[in-house]
């Protein structure tokens, strides 16, 4: 069962406190004192709702978009007109967005947020409570590391951003270069480790503990040389080492690994080491999407039967084949994240079958008998493209169209939820994660630890996903193909292509090979509210 952060009464004090800060006259502690709240860690604990309810915002939505759908992994055309949104999707395939992009202007905001409501917190509690309160150093640690977290986010996608980590301190700031940026998220983990929990599983869970930060670290280590042009890749491993011997985290067996993101997934996974939980009762602070809507997204609407789903999925979105041929093992568990090829009911026996016309199968049907009634068993075909039209993006508003593309169904559709909004919790960091990291690093020069290897740990890693034959040998391409079917779906492949040297190539219908798209542009809107910043290069 899962057990989110109980945000409870304690939330709605805080949240409403958070939203009186912006009015200059409303003093903090004449409403927040150590007499009434909060007194120990639990309630610090639910105290800490408003910047984790923040960070669930838009990172399901607009930031899987900024990372997935900007790489090979995803598509999503139009279809009839269908999904084109002020060619959104496209600029974000064919790299060429700009500073008024809608989903660049969205998760800059988003992320500005997630920052500004932790500062916010961080000042209520800090200059409010004794520090001898239980549970304040702990609890002020975890919402160092939200701010880490988003810091790191924000410089991932746009560069040179600017810090600011002190509340009610409106006045302009410039970007700061991100080398910088990268030493200051660096020395926030380091100096939130010594105060946050080595606990794990239901204890935690939702919540940053001591090998979130260790993750993180590792995480930044080993793109440290494009971060910061300095490579790091012994730091990298001595990170990995130290979530390695905790001896909380395992990889979860090949019988088990696709259950780990399943609706009912939560802190019983032993892989999860930092988890963002979704909940379609729990909602998040307002300007933020908070929904989790994978199944909406990625499920045929001709299998909303077989899934039984409440509402029926619009499913514009897909992968490319230039990604799908990472997924060559025939005996690999995480074939089975896909939709592909002929459909079939749950029973494996049963066509799903779509009844329409011939015309409506496909529209540029030519025969005279265009009305006649149409019954097909659906097909998913790999190839997307773009028959209606080239400039809008659009493959046609047929069933052709619609059938378009491999579907990915990890995130299992919930059939629980009325709303579309899903309950499977997404990891940030897991266990399989820190184990490919540190056999890249290894094989990127890192001295090897523990008598582990590259070759020992990817092997590791196989032998809990296929039961093809260990590797004999392990090259970079080995690893990147790896980590394309480990975490596919998960917002990490963009930051992998870029590392790999993979982004500039040429995929689906791009063929933009501008180093500078490796960052997005600061958007208009942050000019507005900050002219003091600098726009990136290239734009």
């Amino acid at each position: 069962m899962k057990k989110h952060i109980s945000f409870g009464a304690l939330l709605v004090l805080l949240t409403y406190l958070l939203s009186a800060c912006h009015d200059v006259n409303v003093p903090i502690t004449t409403s927040l004192t150590p007499d009434i709240f909060p007194q120990n860690t639990s309630q610090f604990i639910q105290a800490s709702g408003p910047p984790y309810a923040a960070l669930r915002g838009n990172f399901s939505l607009d930031y899987w978009f900024m990372q997935s759908l900007s790489s090979d992994e995803a598509i999503l055309p139009a279809r009839g007109g269908n999904w084109y949104d002020n060619q959104g999707y496209r600029m974000l395939h064919y790299h060429d967005w700009t500073k008024d992009h809608g989903t660049t202007n969205s998760t800059w905001n988003w992320l500005s947020l997630v920052i500004g409501t932790t500062n916010q917190a961080m000042s209520i509690l800090n200059t409010t409570i004794p520090a001898s309160t239980p549970g304040k150093a702990m609890n002020l640690a975890e919402l160092r590391m939200v701010r880490a977290l988003s810091y790191f986010m924000m410089m991932d996608l746009y560069g040179n951003v600017p810090i600011d980590t002190t509340y009610g301190d409106f006045a302009p700031r410039p970007n700061t270069p991100r080398a910088q940026v990268f030493s200051f998220i660096e020395r926030e983990v380091k100096a939130s480790l010594p105060n946050l929990s080595r606990a794990s599983g239901q204890a935690i869970y939702g919540r940053a503990n001591k090998f979130t930060g260790f993750a993180l670290l590792a995480k930044m280590y080993l793109n440290s040389e494009y971060y910061t042009g300095t490579k790091r890749y012994n730091e990298a491993i001595v990170a990995c080492d130290s979530v390695i011997n905790s001896g909380l985290y395992a990889i979860e067996p090949r019988s088990t690994y696709l259950q780990m993101f399943y609706p009912n997934n939560g802190p019983q996974m032993k892989e999860f080491i930092f988890a963002i939980p979704y909940d379609p009762a729990a909602g998040g602070l307002p300007g933020t999407n908070s929904n989790m809507y994978h199944a909406r997204y990625d499920v045929p609407r001709s299998e909303t039967k077989k899934f039984g789903l409440p509402f029926t999925p619009s499913a514009p979105r897909s992968t490319l084949p230039e990604f799908y041929t990472n997924f060559k093992d025939p005996n690999d568990i995480r074939n089975n994240q896909w939709l592909t090829g002929l459909q079939f009911m749950n029973d494996g026996v049963t066509p799903v079958t779509v009844t329409t016309t011939k015309k409506g199968y496909d529209q540029f049907y030519t025969g005279s008998d265009g009305a006649t009634p149409y019954t097909y068993q659906v097909n998913l075909t790999p190839d997307v493209v773009l028959r209606q039209d080239v400039a809008t993006y659009d493959c046609g508003n047929d069933e052709i169209a619609w059938n378009m593309g491999y579907r990915n169904v990890k995130f299992y559709p919930d059939g629980t939820s009325t709303s579309r909004n899903q309950n499977n919790d997404v990891p940030l960091f897991r266990y399989s994660d820190i184990i490919l990291m540190k056999a890249e690093a290894i094989l990127r020069g890192g001295s090897p630890t523990q008598g582990q290897t590259a070759l020992s740990l990817v092997n590791q890693l196989r032998s809990n996903r296929t039961t093809s034959p260990a590797l004999t040998s392990v090259t970079l391409e080995d690893i990147y193909a790896e980590r394309s079917r480990e975490f596919a779906w998960e917002t990490w492949h963009r930051n992998d292509m870029i590392r790999f040297g993979k982004f500039e190539g040429k995929w689906g219908f791009k063929t933009d090979s501008d180093v500078n798209k490796r960052i997005f542009p600061i958007p208009t809107g942050a000019f507005t509210v900050n002219p003091a910043l600098v726009q990136n290069p290239g734009y």
